[in-house]
């Protein structure tokens, strides 16, 4: 079975905890290697996030749980990588 590398998720949390300690819990989960985590948009009550993990063997299921245990909601997958590596996209005519 091929292993998750990559995901990218559309997250809603709430504003405490802040970005730092909710990016280093998400950091801390099991398989996760690295974890980038960018604001997208800001209002008086939510906070929308893209989190962006990697790993050698990822569980979508522990990252959500993390995620929710912080107060968090992930409305979408934006982006899944699995196999040996990684593939990097590529810009093709149709782009």
């Amino acid at each position: 079975m091929a292993a998750l590398r990559r995901i990218a998720l559309d997250v809603l949390k709430p504003h405490d905890p802040s970005i730092l300690a909710f990016t280093e819990r998400i950091a801390e989960v099991e398989g996760v290697d690295g974890v980038t985590a960018s604001l997208i948009e800001l209002d008086q009550e939510v906070q929308n996030v893209k989190i962006t993990a990697e790993g050698e063997a990822l569980s979508y299921d522990a990252i959500e749980s993390a995620v929710e245990g912080l107060g968090g909601t992930v409305h979408s997958v934006d982006q899944a990588a699995y196999g040996e590596y990684v593939v990097e996209e590529q810009r093709t005519p149709q782009d």
